[in-house]
């Protein structure tokens, strides 16, 4: 493995199933800890002894949808990322191989795919090479995929698992049920009420933001494209004043970066922000807002890593990987945590 992260993700590092099928609790993953001291290896339980009084962790409250519909015909799956402004998704069309799926490269402008419950989605317009602009005939895609809908799932899992794996206890616990990301927000998964309450009676403040994150681009290697994100003025105002007194901002997940960021001043304050962000945060970009950073372990060459380098700096980030690798961590939305704070 070299400095720019360049390694070989073994098959015994990918975690092929949700923690508790191992007999786990959700906070009972690991997570390996990076510091300007060095790295330390712990339980995510540990989490409220790592950080201190004045802490503000940003956290991500939105709910994952049922995003991979079949077509009548069990031809295609389309996996629904991200609702654009106009009202029409980005959509992924793959082909079911060997009980997962796979990108579907030969899709065109005008394919009609008729989606289980008779819901037609037509494709408009190329997104990328492997995403498109689409319409679809039913008002509210959430509802819609509550229906008739299940969670993505990768090779790397190996069989289907209920909607509750895919969701952490900030997006169930939200009132109106924020349903809008493709995949899971996996960094706050390990978070439990429990250990929320322990870390708030260890002065640990918990700051929500929204952003629904669509389907895994930049573990293809691609530059995240524009997604929903919201930035109320609590969290705006918390974050600000933790900054003027002096304490941490750590965002739970890339998403949490990305939203902060978009909605950062100049100097450092962050105002209330909503809307779309296309912000890509890397090195040479840096960051304004965040002081640290809890996530999971990403693919090799993944767009995410220019992301923590900014946050960690690449020597400790390459540490943080060296170790991983080493020490067996696992990686992926059912893996182990990794917590940056430089």
């Amino acid at each position: 493995m070299t400095a720019t992260l360049e390694f070989t993700l073994a098959p015994e590092l990918e975690a092929h199933e949700p923690p508790e099928a191992r007999g786990l609790a959700r906070d009972e993953v690991r997570l390996l800890v990076g510091s300007a001291d060095g790295v330390s290896h712990h339980r995510f339980a540990d989490l409220p002894s790592l950080l201190r009084a004045g802490d503000v962790l940003v956290v991500n409250t939105s709910a994952t949808m049922a995003s991979a519909v079949d077509t009548v015909d069990k031809e295609f799956v389309v996996h629904f990322s991200t609702r654009q402004p106009d009202g029409r998704w980005v959509v992924e069309v793959r082909r079911p191989v060997g009980g997962s799926t796979q990108p579907y490269f030969d899709a065109y402008s005008g394919l009609r795919l008729t989606l289980s419950g008779g819901v037609v989605v037509r494709l408009a317009e190329a997104y990328s090479d492997r995403l498109w602009i689409a319409e679809v005939s039913v008002d509210s895609v959430p509802r819609y995929l509550r229906a008739h809908g299940r969670p993505i799932r990768y090779s790397y899992v190996e069989r289907d698992w209920p909607l509750w794996a895919y969701r952490s206890v900030f997006a169930i616990s939200t009132p109106d049920d924020r349903e809008g990301s493709a995949e899971m927000p996996s960094a706050s998964r390990p978070f439990t009420e429990a250990l929320v309450t322990r870390l708030a009676s260890r002065g640990v403040v918990i700051a929500p933001i929204t952003l629904h994150t669509g389907v895994a681009s930049p573990e293809a290697h691609e530059r995240p494209y524009p997604e929903r994100f919201e930035v109320p003025e609590t969290t705006a105002r918390l974050v600000t004043q933790a900054r003027a007194a002096g304490g941490r901002v750590i965002a739970v997940g890339t998403t949490a970066v990305r939203a902060l960021e978009t909605a950062a001043r100049a100097d450092g304050s962050v105002q209330a922000a909503a809307g779309w962000t296309d912000v890509v945060v890397t090195p040479e970009r840096g960051v304004r807002v965040i002081d640290g950073l809890l996530t999971g372990f990403h693919e090799p060459k993944a767009s995410h890593l220019l992301m923590l380098s900014a946050i960690a700096g690449e020597d400790l980030l390459s540490t943080c990987y060296r170790e991983a690798v080493e020490h067996g961590y696992l990686w992926h939305e059912f893996g182990d945590l990794n917590l940056l704070v430089p």
